[in-house]
């Protein structure tokens, strides 16, 4: 008696469709391949073209508006405050909570 219990399935593939997907992946690797050259021409036509562009000349130092001594100041005043604040409530004595009450 011949029992068989691990039968080897036979797989019947057409020839034609390896031919076909041979063809479908050789047109994906070459449409990348144009996709991929198109998108550098683009990045250096837009690189040449921000080159191109018109650079503005440097004022002089002397025609910019300058921060008045005034304004400085007055920030520093504002940070000073801001400082008095916050210590004083870091120093400040916070009551302590009795949760067991």
């Amino acid at each position: 008696m011949d029992i068989k219990i691990f039968k080897k399935k036979k797989k019947f593939v057409k020839r034609n469709l390896e031919k076909k997907l041979n063809f479908y992946w050789k047109s994906i690797l070459y449409v990348t391949f144009v996709l991929i050259f198109i998108f550098c021409i683009f990045g250096f036509y837009l690189f040449i073209k921000t080159n191109k562009e018109l650079v503005l000349p440097i004022n002089n130092v002397n025609e910019q508006d300058a921060l008045k001594k005034e304004s400085i100041s007055i920030i520093l005043d504002l940070f000073k405050d801001r400082e008095k604040k916050s210590q004083e409530i870091l120093n400040s004595s916070s009551p302590i909570i009795d949760l067991s009450l």
